[in-house]
């Protein structure tokens, strides 16, 4: 009955404050996060996950990152989602892509798209819809905007992200780096992009492509796109230091999982070193074992994504 009522609030709640648009919340929603980034980039899903990554639309421009929180209980994602989705289109907004939960790609989707962290930001992996959508002419819009909604048992949560967008910006995307025509000669540069933006505004980035052999701390073989950006990072800030921390999931004892999550710290940062140059002063290796989940340990799903090597930023200047 709660969350009845506040759906009768839309029009006469609170506004959300960014560049692109002015949504309507109910008045009860409280603003968990708030995030200024300036200008940035955003990659903007465009189609479900299609089983390597999500296929998206690269925009640059000032960019804003918000959530907030509702309490209460009777009200699904989808009718949370339906009148902000309404009011995209009265201002304007042409959708480019809808999706729920496992249509969407389930967990792949969820860890391979930004999420502001939890507690801020909670996402259900089985209860949650997106949106995304542009203004203006489809080859050369103006602004850009994406809505999450997922619901805990207690609580809703929406997040919105924004972007008014910059024509004169050049940005491609290959693999997940953004490749940077340079304006100081021909040929192009890989740049941190993202990943090197996250550090500087959260503190911290999950380095989500990493694979470990079987049974091993062991870093597999191959390229992975989350060193090649995090190196570009050192190396454009050669002053920056970083800790790499492994984390494990609750299975086995705590002192067991922090020797293997530091043994997979250890073994990125090897790989770091010896074949992507990073000065090994700019990196260390710690770990914790389970002791700082994203989720809970109590799915595979959330076991899965609890294991993970994050990079910290340490320095603070």
């Amino acid at each position: 009955m709660v969350f009845r009522a506040l759906l009768l609030c839309f029009l006469c709640g609170l506004p959300i404050a960014a560049s692109a648009i002015e949504l309507t919340l109910p008045a009860s929603a409280r603003q968990t996060a708030g995030q200024d980034l300036g200008v940035s980039s955003y990659a903007l899903p465009t189609a479900a996950f299609d089983g390597v990554e999500i296929p998206s639309r690269v925009f640059e421009g000032f960019v804003t990152r918000q959530a907030w929180r509702l309490e209460g209980g009777g009200v699904t994602p989808l009718q949370l989602l339906q009148p902000l989705r309404d009011e995209l289109t009265n201002d304007g907004f042409s959708l480019i892509f809808e999706c729920a939960d496992l249509q969407c790609g389930g967990f792949d989707f969820r860890f391979q798209t930004e999420v502001i962290d939890a507690p801020e930001m909670y996402v259900d992996l089985d209860d949650y819809r997106f949106v995304s959508a542009i203004k203006g002419d489809a080859d050369a819009p103006s602004a850009a905007v994406s809505i999450l909604v997922s619901r805990s048992a207690a609580s809703a949560y929406i997040q919105v992200i924004q972007i008014s967008v910059d024509q004169n910006a050049d940005i491609n995307v290959a693999k997940g780096e953004e490749i940077i025509a340079s304006t100081q000669g021909s040929g192009a540069i890989v740049s941190s992009g993202e990943l090197g933006q996250e550090l500087d505004v959260s503190g911290h980035v999950i380095l989500r492509d990493l694979v470990f052999q079987t049974g091993s701390s062991n870093l597999g073989e191959g390229k992975f796109d989350s060193l090649a950006s995090l190196a570009a990072y050192l190396r454009q800030n050669p002053t920056r230091q970083i800790a790499l921390v492994g984390h494990t999931d609750a299975e086995g004892s705590l002192e067991g999982n922090i020797a293997l999550s530091k043994r997979r710290a250890s073994s990125v940062r090897e790989r770091l070193i010896a074949e992507h140059g990073v000065a090994e002063a700019q990196v260390s290796a710690q770990g914790v074992g389970f002791l700082a989940p994203v989720v809970s340990n109590l799915s595979e799903a959330g076991r899965t994504a609890n294991r993970r090597v994050e990079a910290v930023l340490i320095s603070t200047k």
